[in-house]
């Protein structure tokens, strides 16, 4: 069952050339948990604080970049400019003595974000600070050897979606939800994954994760995502653990009055380096760079070039 598990994600995971969905690029696609609480699983609480840092300033048509000099301005599409951001996360996992553990997720959002309305040729600007949505997962681990499990959970509408933007024609004006700090729905979350050994000093997971709404909230349903995640660690070092993953996420289109459907959604696939650090008996800080190997995007989006991620895990 387990190899049937592993061999299955991996096939997906290599599948992800071609879209099969769509994926929004304003969010990070690092998988934090198998950072938090390594690669197996041991009883006991830890604390991660993440900061992770997006600067989507690239113009991209489907699977090309777009350039602003080819671009006139007034247009009949909007023409954004920059989405700039900062998010702070809290983190808490739990995992028993025996199959179960417990992750809850808290994310602050500091957004800037720059956009030429259609037919304007000056920008509107918005400053986001706000609470996201929280996340909270479950998982189950009791099959066979301990290493092969499920995740399930709950993400909760806590982030505000009532933001307006603050300057140029369309101050005032609500932003889109798309840009929000919450989406405004309860969506659920159900994956699998896999843990295991290669060789003597090497770890590696795999983990295919789907999240849904239920249902739509003042005119808005966010895509329904897939996030497939593989990830590799070297631990023949005293202190440093050097990691590897591979990172993907499909998003379906947003729906609904309040949606940009037709420049919504996206697939990309994201390469993520990076290492952890042991500065203390309990405490390790890491910090990964993601960089696109895939990007896919429906209408005209902004996407960024690369992604960085720092944090710090303390061990009750």
């Amino acid at each position: 069952m387990k190899k049937i598990i592993y061999s299955g994600l991996l096939a997906v995971l290599l599948s992800l050339s071609s879209p099969v969905f769509a994926c929004s690029s304003c969010g990070c696609t690092l998988s934090p948990e198998w950072i938090a609480q390594g690669y197996t699983p041991r009883p006991g609480m830890k604390l991660d604080l993440r900061y992770d840092f997006l600067n989507q300033t690239q113009l991209r048509r489907g699977a090309h970049a777009v350039s602003r000099s080819a671009v006139p301005l007034p247009n009949a599409e909007e023409i954004q400019g920059v989405t700039r951001t900062s998010m702070y996360t809290l983190g808490l996992d739990y995992t028993d003595a025996r199959d179960w553990g417990l992750r809850f997720e808290a994310p602050f959002l500091d957004r800037y974000h720059t956009t030429v309305p259609p037919g304007e040729t000056t920008e509107s600007s918005s400053d986001t600070k706000a609470l996201g949505d929280i996340k909270i997962t479950g998982r189950y681990y009791g099959f066979g050897d301990r290493m092969t499990g499920i995740q399930f959970g709950v993400k909760l509408p806590t982030g505000s979606f009532g933001q307006d933007f603050r300057s140029g024609t369309e101050a005032g004006e609500p932003l889109d939800r798309g840009l929000q700090a919450g989406t405004g729905t309860t969506d659920v979350i159900f994956g699998v994954y896999n843990l295991g050994y290669l060789g003597k000093h090497f770890n590696r997971f795999t983990q295919a994760l789907v999240k849904t709404p239920l249902a739509p909230r003042d005119h808005f349903r966010p895509g329904a995502s897939v996030h497939i995640n593989a990830g590799i660690q070297y631990l023949g070092l005293p202190k440093v653990t050097p990691q590897f993953q591979l990172n993907a996420k499909i998003e379906g289109r947003d729906k609904g009055a309040e949606a940009d459907t037709p420049n919504s959604g996206s697939t990309v696939v994201y390469a993520s380096p990076g290492l952890t650090l042991k500065i203390a008996p309990r405490t390790q800080v890491y910090g990964f760079v993601q960089a696109p190997l895939h990007q896919e995007y429906n209408g005209l989006q902004l996407a960024p070039r690369v992604t960085a991620s720092a944090g710090l895990v303390y061990s009750f």
